[in-house]
């Protein structure tokens, strides 16, 4: 348990973070959900669609250090190159 003024500070800090963090996280999963929900019924457009929107949102999750930017571009790619395949 926290004593000191500062301490008690941190953890109200790192609580807030934590709470802001988990929703982005949550978030980027939602739209990744969407994507890989699309790829599954087969539809391109549907799935292009979502990946259009997924993408910022991956990479604004990897600015805010919810993920690595490396993970994050990988994501990305993976889930680019799925919904490139559906065509083929």
């Amino acid at each position: 348990m926290a004593n000191t003024v500062s301490a008690k500070k941190m953890t109200r800090k790192i609580a807030k973070r934590t709470a802001i963090n988990r929703s982005r996280r949550s978030r980027m999963r939602t739209f990744v959900r969407k994507v890989e929900e699309a790829i599954a019924t087969g539809d391109q457009g549907q799935a292009l669609a979502a990946l259009r929107a997924a993408e910022p949102e991956i990479m604004r999750a990897a600015q805010h250090g919810i993920v690595h930017k490396n993970n994050a571009s990988r994501k990305v790619s993976r889930l680019a190159a799925r919904v490139k395949s559906i065509a083929a």
